[in-house]
């Protein structure tokens, strides 16, 4: 899954101070692959662009295996979709809806393509800024929300963490991959919110988190 959302320019997640941002960027295609669910190992054309670079295939299986395998009948919102890959997953796994949200038009285009392809009648793809976005969506509107911002910039993971959090669902889940180690403690945006599985793979941290439950 690869994210663009950035108010200094949102767009295929572009960011020079990103570790796992790709050199090159001549705008051809390579392929990610779904793991589970109904379409399974069905390859994906993915764009070649700078910024752009999928949740790795074992990151997305844990992520998974944490969420349960299936995840039937789910609302699910990917803010900084890129290749969509944590999106179509969701949507393989049975997803009821799946909400991707990517500024740059040619990635966004790649991902109606995908959609396409699919028959993914349960995604819907915005086009637009992801903090934007968010700001106007109705709060407990999903029940699972992935966020993976651009590495590098505190502000706007912090700005991502406070926009997205309201719109997880009571018992739902939020699901963000960062530079660094995520502290709920350390994140007024995180109040009440609890990191119950992490784990590191290369240059990412990658966290489920859910909110406490009060006595």
């Amino acid at each position: 899954m690869t994210r663009s959302s950035s108010p200094r320019g949102q767009g295929a997640r572009s960011h020079q101070s990103d570790p796992r941002a790709r050199s090159g960027g001549g705008g051809g295609a390579h392929t990610i692959r779904i793991i589970g669910g109904d379409w399974k190992r069905t390859p994906l054309p993915v764009l070649d662009l700078d910024g752009l670079r999928p949740t790795p295939d074992r990151v997305r299986e844990t992520v998974f295996n944490w969420l349960g395998q299936r995840l039937d009948g789910l609302r699910c919102l990917d803010l900084f979709a890129g290749s969509g890959g944590l999106g179509f997953e969701a949507a393989s796994r049975g997803a009821a809806r799946v909400v991707m949200v990517e500024r740059s038009a040619r990635a966004a285009a790649q991902l109606r393509a995908n959609q396409a392809r699919l028959g993914a009648r349960m995604i819907e793809i915005a086009e637009a800024d992801a903090l934007r976005l968010a700001a106007n969506l109705a709060p407990g509107s999903f029940d699972v929300v992935f966020l993976d911002p651009p590495f590098g910039d505190t502000a706007l993971l912090d700005r991502s963490l406070e926009l997205a959090a309201p719109l997880v669902a009571a018992d739902g889940w939020l699901y963000v991959e960062s530079g660094e180690p995520i502290d709920p403690a350390a994140q007024p945006a995180l109040a009440g919110w609890a990191v119950v599985r992490q784990g590191k793979a290369g240059a990412v941290h990658y966290h489920l988190l859910q909110r406490e439950n009060e006595e």
